[in-house]
């Protein structure tokens, strides 16, 4: 007869892929209830650590652990290339900003120095605390990215998770308790949208890149070049255009420029052994798509926002067609691999 012990641990393991449940289950099951004197598994429920190995588990089975079918191979390798390019171009930005801000403000005299200083000092202890940390941790990003990339994944994991906190802080003003200054509380838009920009690659870094997974790669140039490159470009979308330049501008034209650079590469290149790259690309486009018009809105109705505008109704044209074509593109990509 099947106890309650047994019914709630085959439960839990509902969680597993059924693949994975067809050729362990009843192992598992078996090793569950080994030790467990068969009068008390009436009264007795998994403990909340087996649950949690199970569930990590599950992640790893449908992330492209091996053995585990095409569909879920093709499903990590692209929640993968999602976190890389999405560290890439965090990493990018995060280390641009803060350059160009301190670039300014040290070449304008002491208005400048003044300006920038004013950013940290004059508040509470718990303003100008987070203000410190707003400014720093994002440079965290490059930490991840590099970690990554040389397979230190318990760093990489670190980094990106103390690179996203940040992303909080305005939530937390916008909705919580310090939702003063004249701020009705609400849901922000905006903030909303950066808290998903700056977690969801996080997240998916530390759920993608499991034990079982491969190692982080590039799909052309070395990790500095690359990341060079990006800089390069983030960076001087600001310098050349600061008319349009608003908190979005840097990463979006990233993504444009990086996205285009990839589908031009697959045009001529015959390697297809990462099919999943056209998606991943899109959904970061998606994410990136949803930030860009969320920072976009509130200026619509603005008196002299005229070339913010411009600029901005035209970078989301460009993501937008953008992630329609990688859509296309990876779905047909997956369609024959």
């Amino acid at each position: 007869m099947t106890t309650l012990l047994e019914t709630r641990y085959r439960t839990v393991l509902r969680l597993l892929p059924a693949y994975y449940r067809r050729e362990r289950e009843e192992e598992m099951v078996e090793t569950y209830l080994w030790d467990v004197d068969r009068e008390l598994q009436d009264q007795s429920r998994p403990t909340f650590g087996e649950v949690a190995s199970i569930a990590a588990l599950a992640v790893r089975c449908r992330l492209g652990a091996p053995g585990a079918p095409r569909r879920y191979a093709l499903l990590g390798s692209a929640v993968r290339l999602f976190a890389l390019c999405a560290l890439l171009l965090q990493a990018a930005s995060a280390v641009t900003a803060p350059v160009l801000e301190l670039t300014w403000a040290f070449t304008h005299g002491a208005s400048g120095r003044q300006m920038f200083l004013t950013g940290f000092t004059g508040r509470s202890t718990t303003e100008t605390v987070a203000a410190v940390l707003t400014w720093t941790l994002p440079l965290l990003w490059a930490v991840a990215y590099f970690a990554l990339l040389h397979d230190r994944r318990r760093l990489a994991r670190s980094a990106a998770l103390g690179a996203a906190l940040p992303a909080l802080w305005p939530l937390v003003r916008a909705i919580g308790p310090l939702a003063g200054d004249g701020m009705a509380p609400g849901l922000p838009w905006y903030e909303t949208s950066a808290v998903l920009l700056a977690w969801l690659p996080a997240l998916a870094l530390c759920a993608a890149y499991h034990r079982d997974a491969p190692e982080a790669r590039l799909p052309g140039g070395s990790p500095g070049l690359v990341f060079l490159a990006a800089c390069v470009v983030t960076g001087g979308s600001v310098v050349l255009l600061p008319g349009v330049a608003d908190l979005v501008w840097a990463p979006a034209t990233g993504f444009v420029v990086g996205a285009l650079g990839w589908l031009l590469w697959r045009a001529r290149s015959t390697d297809r052994t990462t099919p999943g790259a056209g998606l991943a690309l899109a959904a970061l486009g998606l994410l990136l798509l949803a930030v860009r018009v969320a920072a976009l809105y509130p200026w619509l109705h603005v008196p002299g926002a005229g070339a913010l505008l411009g600029g901005g109704l035209g970078q989301t044209a460009a993501l937008a067609l953008l992630t329609l074509v990688l859509a296309v593109v990876g779905g047909r990509d997956l369609a024959r691999g």
